[in-house]
């Protein structure tokens, strides 16, 4: 079996995947590093992206991997998901951060994990990711994957903004909001939670769509089919506003712009190794902790 090791090149992720790479190398398991290069936005200089390198000879090396281990937090998966699902490779996580929601295993624990995978004791588990595109004047001018969501929000000291949603063809409703955001089940326990949306179990084919401090009495999370589109017009000036993709990529966007988000032909695939699922999962990282625990927490803040 050949495994892809995915991490940043700098910090306590380094340091891991040298000392993982070591041991498994030890071990006669075949292995190739992958660094990720963390990177500045270049539609928002105050927004860091993580993105791997996409060349050429990075993506034919992945491609010939049975599983790629990403050492990191949530922010190393979401970009770990976006490179590896095209090419249909299982993504192992490593939790290095400070939530680690997508990830399967912490780092103490990987030595007994890689062995398991070695093994073949353990599952895929597919997740459905979303593509969204920014239309102007007819035309596309960026399009965009992500395994979470895709955010259309107001960026420094803008006002609010007005948006114009649309499901298919069919009108649903103008908002005067901070922003709106349009998610997978696996990105409705992240930005759209903390918004006011819904919980939805990974295992449903769908998208939320949750408005950002909406300035109504009625603005609502609505849970749409998979199969359908969204479609958000900015018919306010659209100053300083941005379209963000799994809060890592995306593009600045102007009064008119149109962005569809809709169901990706990729899929996220996640090794699963038994003994949690996503209702323990919930429990154990969304619970109330005390301040010690989150003070105290490493890792790559990703």
């Amino acid at each position: 079996m050949r495994f892809g090791v995915l991490c940043l090149k700098t910090g306590p992720a380094a340091v891991a995947s040298e000392r993982l790479l070591r041991w498994m190398r030890e071990r006669s398991f075949e292995a190739v590093e992958f660094p990720i290069v963390r990177s500045e936005s270049s539609f928002a200089a105050d927004r860091p992206s993580v993105e791997p390198s996409p060349h050429a000879d990075t993506l034919t090396k992945l491609a010939q991997a049975d599983i790629l281990v990403v050492l990191g937090g949530d922010g190393s998966l979401l970009a770990a998901a976006r490179l590896a699902a095209p090419l249909g490779v299982p993504i192992l996580g490593v939790n290095l951060g400070h939530l680690g929601f997508l990830s399967e295993v912490e780092e103490e624990n990987v030595f007994d994990a890689i062995e398991t995978v070695a093994a073949g004791s353990f599952r895929v588990e597919q997740r459905m990711m979303l593509d969204a595109c920014v239309e102007r004047d007819g035309e596309q001018v960026g399009s965009f994957t992500g395994l979470n969501d895709a955010v259309i929000n107001k960026s420094g000291f803008s006002r609010m903004i007005t948006l114009d949603i649309m499901v298919g063809s069919e009108y649903v409703q103008t908002v005067p909001a901070d922003g709106v955001i349009v998610s997978t089940p696996t990105g409705s326990t992240a930005y759209s939670l903390s918004a006011g949306g819904p919980i939805v179990s990974p295992l449903f084919e769908c998208l939320i769509i949750t408005p950002i401090c909406p300035h109504t009495l009625y603005s609502r999370s609505q849970i749409i089919a998979g199969d359908e589109e969204v479609r958000v017009v900015l018919s306010s000036s659209g100053r300083d506003t941005v379209l963000t993709v799994d809060g890592q990529v995306g593009d600045s966007l102007r009064a008119g712009d149109q962005v569809r988000v809709r169901k990706s032909a990729h899929t996220a695939r996640f090794v699963r190794l038994g003994g949690r699922s996503f209702y323990r999962i919930l429990r154990e990282k969304l619970r109330e902790r005390p301040r010690h625990e989150i003070d105290g927490e490493g890792g790559d803040g990703s």
